[in-house]
């Protein structure tokens, strides 16, 4: 398999250690415990409120 970097344009690779930056940062950030919230995954963590699937932009 081929190493497919090398064909990559330079604002491509940009784009890629940026994203990777941001996963990082994301990693660290921890939320405090809510407490009497709703179960499961935190319902805004796309940027927009999600409920049963369905994603509501306000």
């Amino acid at each position: 398999m081929t190493d497919g970097s090398k064909d990559l344009t330079p604002e491509a690779k940009r784009a890629l250690a940026e994203a990777e930056e941001r996963r990082k940062v994301a990693e660290q950030v921890k939320m405090p415990k809510e407490l009497g919230g709703r179960k499961g995954p935190e319902p805004v963590r796309y940027g927009d409120w999600e409920k049963k699937g369905i994603a509501i932009d306000f």
